[in-house]
C-alpha cells in the first residue's frame, strides 16, 4: 500500500475537517489505542513539496504505524521517496502511538510511531520483539502546540505559563484581568469573558500541553499531566479540529491545538513569556530550540528525549510534542533492514526534515538529527 498525502484544506469551519496526522498533532497522536481516525493535522497552503532523497535507495515493503501526529510528515515523506526509489512501498496505518506500540511488539510492523518513548513497563515487550537485540527510540519529527484564542483587534497577546495555568483552571475568568494586563501593558484589552476549550479524548496534545503547565507553572497548576484532561473548567471537543472550530466560534475563546489548525482558522497565537529576555513567537525555529535545548536520557543509540518544558533559553518555544520512530537496533528482518535504514536516513536528513516546516512541524535541529542519523547507520 502507498501512502498518499492528504490534500490542504483552506477556508474550513472545522467542523467536518478529519484531523491529518501532523503535530499538527489534535488527535494529535494521542498516546492510546485508538483507532486510526485520530489524525492530527492540515498541510498548510503554499508547503514546499517534499524532495526526493538523495543517496542510496532500497527496494521492498515497509509496514509500520502508531502516532496519528506523524502522520502528514510520513505522507511526505514515503511519496517522495517511492517516487525516487522504484520497487519501494511504505505503508504507515495511523493507528494511534499505543496501537502502534503493541504492533510492534507482535512484530506485525518494522517500526512503529509514537508520541511518547518506549516507557519501562515496555522495553521488555519492546526486547522481545527484536531478540537477540533491542528497541531503540528515535525522535523524528517535532510538533508546537499553539495556545490560540479568538479576542477580535488585539494582536500577538503575550501569556505565561502561571497565567495560562490560571486561565485553564478557570481562575482568571476575564481578558483584561491584572494578570494578562501586566503581560501586555499596550494592548486594550476587553472585559470580555473567557472561554476555554480543551480535548474531550485522551491526546498526546493534552499530555504534553499539561506536562508544560506541570513544570512551567508550578504550584499554579495542580492537576496532573495526563492525557485526558483533568481540570474541571472548560469545554471540550473531538480533536484539534473540534477545539479550532469552537474558538473560532466564541468571541473570548481560547485552547491548545497543533499549530496549522490555528493558523488555517484565523486564529491568534499566543506569544510565550519563558522568562528569557523576549516573548517568544511560536515559528519552526523557535520550537527546534526548544528540542536542542532538550536532553538525551537514553543510552548508546536510544535517543529518548527530556523535554525542558520550562526552559528559559532565549528564543526557545516550550510548548512542544516530539514523535519517535521506535526500531529494533538489533533484530530487524534481513529482508526489511536495507529499505529500513535508506528510508530512515532521508526522513532525518536534511532534505526530509527541511519539508517539515511548511506542513506544520518543525525541523529537528542539526545536532540532534546527525545522532539520529547515526544511530540508523548503527542499525543491524
Amino acid at each position: 500500500m502507498t501512502i498518499r498525502p492528504r490534500s490542504v484544506r483552506r477556508g474550513i469551519g472545522f467542523t467536518g475537517l478529519a484531523l491529518a496526522g501532523a503535530l499538527t498533532l489534535a488527535a494529535c497522536g494521542s498516546d492510546d489505542n485508538s483507532s486510526g481516525n485520530d489524525t492530527t493535522s492540515t498541510k498548510a497552503a503554499g508547503a514546499p513539496a517534499a524532495e526526493a532523497p538523495k543517496g542510496d535507495c532500497a527496494t521492498g515493503k515497509l509496514a509500520a504505524a502508531g502516532s496519528s501526529a506523524q502522520k502528514n510528515a510520513l505522507d511526505e515523506w514515503a511519496k517522495a521517496y517511492q517516487a525516487k526509489c522504484n520497487g519501494a512501498s511504505i505503508d504507515y496505518a495511523s493507528s494511534g502511538s499505543g496501537a502502534g506500540r503493541q504492533s510492534f511488539f507482535d512484530k506485525q510492523v518494522t517500526f512503529a510511531g509514537s508520541d511518547s518513548a518506549l516507557k519501562p513497563e515496555e522495553v521488555a515487550k519492546a526486547g522481545a520483539a527484536c531478540a537477540p537485540g533491542q528497541a531503540i527510540n528515535l525522535p523524528m519529527v517535532t510538533g508546537p502546540i499553539a495556545v490560540a484564542y479568538n479576542v477580535p483587534g488585539v494582536k500577538d497577546i503575550v501569556l505565561d505559563a502561571k497565567t495560562i495555568a490560571g486561565i485553564f483552571s478557570d481562575k482568571i475568568k476575564k481578558w483584561d484581568a491584572p494578570e494578562i494586563k501586566a503581560l501586555n501593558p499596550n494592548a486594550t484589552l476587553p472585559s470580555t469573558a473567557i472561554q476555554t476549550v480543551h480535548r474531550s479524548e485522551a491526546s498526546g496534545t493534552t499530555e504534553n500541553f499539561t506536562k508544560y503547565l506541570k513544570a512551567a507553572a508550578g504550584a499554579d497548576w495542580t492537576f496532573d499531566a495526563a492525557q485526558d484532561w483533568k481540570a474541571p473548567a472548560g469545554q471540550g471537543a473531538k480533536g484539534s479540529e473540534g477545539v479550532a472550530s469552537i474558538v473560532k466560534q466564541t468571541q473570548g475563546g481560547i485552547g491548545y491545538m497543533e499549530q496549522s489548525f490555528a493558523e488555517n482558522s484565523g486564529l491568534g497565537i499566543a506569544l510565550i513569556n519563558t522568562g528569557a529576555a523576549a516573548p517568544v513567537k511560536l515559528t519552526p525555529e523557535s520550537a527546534g530550540k526548544a528540542v536542542e535545548a532538550a536532553t538525551i536520557e537514553g543510552t548508546g543509540n536510544d535517543l529518548k528525549l527530556k523535554v525542558d518544558y520550562a526552559t528559559k533559553v532565549e528564543g526557545a518555544y516550550p510548548i512542544i510534542l516530539v514523535t519517535y520512530e521506535i526500531v529494533c537496533e538489533k533484530g530487524t528482518p534481513a529482508d526489511k533492514l536495507p529499505l529500513l535504514k535508506s528510508f530512515l536516513n532521508y526522513t532525518s536528513s536534511a532534505e526530509g526534515q527541511k519539508v517539515l516546516s511548511g506542513i506544520g512541524y518543525a525541523p529537528l535541529p542539526t545536532t540532534v538529527a546527525d545522532k539520529v542519523r547515526a544511530a540508523v547507520a548503527g542499525l543491524s
